[in-house]
């Protein structure tokens, strides 16, 4: 076969091989393999396995909205979504009637699968407030901020904090992991002991290493929890405070007279007080002037016998 003849044959080959290749590429592209919530599923190169990692991304939110002013415009701050991050944010609001808006604002939380974890409300008729503690799903959180926010309400001040908690969560893995093969290991060691004093030295070290494999358990569940679900605080206070202002004070002769009479009321009982003191204590100085002048005239009276003697 001439070397013409042979590219001819060794043509199609070639062709049938970039399109097989073509085919491979596109089905392995970006795009393909997508996550629960919409965005691409991303895997981090120090991701562990068995690791739960971060709180997703709800659809189309790229951003969580740290912060906003008293005019509403937000401070966007980027949360990676492979984190595991504890979400908290805390909403001042202003209303006509506090207490409605709580009530919408319980609607929003239970209407996203959360639930009411604190109410109080407290206040008179113009001087209502109301306080409550709202637990919202971590992939609704931006959802329920913005449904708080588009309530007929004046936000005054919203603040979100995202702690993140990774690194914990993946040393308690680990740490959990590591005691329980060590209890596997004392298992295998109980198994084959044959002396009481071996049986008891290991089941006591047995009863300690499953407490702290409990207590992790305890502490990875409550992560777990915390990053599961995010906690909204809000607080509403009344629109605007009715500010009652004192007229000018008016002449009113009949309080005049009110008052004076009220003064000559408090001087005749000064005046009958005095008096019933004198009658009480009055005797007193009586008795003290008849004795001084009789001890006088009994002086007298000697002076003179003894003049007279004289």
């Amino acid at each position: 076969m001439t070397r013409p003849t042979k590219r001819l044959v060794l043509l199609p080959v070639v062709l049938l091989a970039v399109v097989l290749a073509a085919c491979s590429a596109a089905t392995s592209a970006p795009g393909a393999d997508r996550g629960p919530f919409g965005g691409d599923t991303v895997t981090r190169a120090d991701a562990k396995p068995g690791v739960a990692v971060g709180v997703p991304a709800p659809a189309g939110a790229g951003t969580t909205e740290l912060q906003t002013k008293g005019n509403g415009v937000p401070l966007a701050q980027a949360f990676d979504p492979d984190r595991s991050l504890i979400l908290t944010a805390t909403i001042a609001m202003r209303a006509g009637d506090p207490w409605a808006i709580s009530e919408k604002a319980q609607q929003v939380a239970t209407a996203l699968g959360g639930d009411v974890m604190g109410l109080s409300q407290g206040g008179t008729k113009d001087d209502r407030t109301a306080n409550l503690v709202l637990r919202v799903p971590s992939d609704r959180f931006n959802e329920a901020l913005r449904q708080l926010r588009g309530l007929d309400v004046e936000v005054v001040s919203s603040n979100v904090d995202g702690k993140d908690v990774t690194e914990q969560f993946v040393d308690l893995k680990a740490r959990l992991a590591a005691k329980q093969s060590e209890e596997q290991r004392y298992l295998a060691l109980l198994a084959r002991a044959d002396k009481i004093d071996d049986i008891l030295k290991i089941d006591q070290a047995l009863t300690s290493v499953r407490t702290q494999v409990e207590q992790l358990t305890g502490q990875i569940n409550s992560i777990a929890q915390r990053t599961k679900f995010s906690t909204i605080t809000v607080s509403i206070s009344p629109a605007s405070a009715v500010i009652t202002v004192d007229p000018k004070p008016v002449w009113d002769p009949s309080r005049t007279v009110t008052a004076a009479l009220a003064s000559l009321a408090l001087l005749l009982r000064g005046v009958a007080d005095l008096a019933i003191w004198l009658l009480v204590f009055g005797w007193i100085p009586l008795v003290i002037l008849g004795g001084v002048l009789v001890a006088t005239r009994v002086n007298r009276g000697r002076r003179e016998q003894v003049h007279t003697a004289a």
